[in-house]
């Protein structure tokens, strides 16, 4: 499994529209093959700070989501409004929190 975490930042002005248009992506990206999950929340709103919180079966399926039409529009849209940190890591020995 991959984990992708980390934050995106845009301006606060920009914050209603880059909600607006994740909120579409997110709808078609939970149904892709090989996503166990995907997050985008606000994490400061006036900062206009997001939080990024993604589970992937394998990086096939990754790959496949980054490669899909609404992914390149969306990243074409946001590129160059839009900064941040996100990061892929590999996990294994996934568990319940409360298991040892």
């Amino acid at each position: 499994m991959l984990i992708v975490m980390g934050h995106v930042q845009v301006d606060p002005s920009a914050m209603e529209e880059f909600a607006a248009d994740i909120q579409v992506l997110s709808r078609s990206v939970r149904q892709r093959e090989g996503n166990l999950s995907y997050a985008v929340a606000v994490d400061d709103q006036s900062e206009g700070r997001l939080l990024v919180a993604e589970r992937w079966r394998d990086q096939a399926s990754l790959s496949a989501h980054l490669d899909a039409p609404d992914t390149r529009a969306f990243v074409g849209k946001w590129q160059g409004r839009m900064t941040g940190d996100v990061r892929k890591y590999d996990a294994a020995n996934e568990r319940s929190l409360l298991d040892g």
